[in-house]
């Protein structure tokens, strides 16, 4: 079953895009990238209110496993 976002395609694509761009202007390697985004999700994990961080925390770590190709 599809998942269906309230986000339209092209808002979450050109964010993407410059997100990407940011971390290729900087020459980050691959690891380096991993760990700012990282970081960007604690930090918005820990600016929700502390109840919901542990669900949200979860649900993004299994949506992140879900989306990762498999051999």
């Amino acid at each position: 079953m599809p998942v269906i976002s309230k986000y339209q395609d092209k808002n979450v694509e050109q964010i993407l895009s410059d997100v990407v761009n940011v971390l290729e202007s900087h020459k980050t390697s691959n690891d380096l990238s991993l760990m700012v985004v990282g970081n960007i999700a604690t930090n918005l994990i820990n600016s929700l209110p502390a109840p919901q961080r542990k669900v949200i925390a979860e649900k993004f770590a299994q949506a992140l496993l879900a989306s990762v190709e498999k051999d």
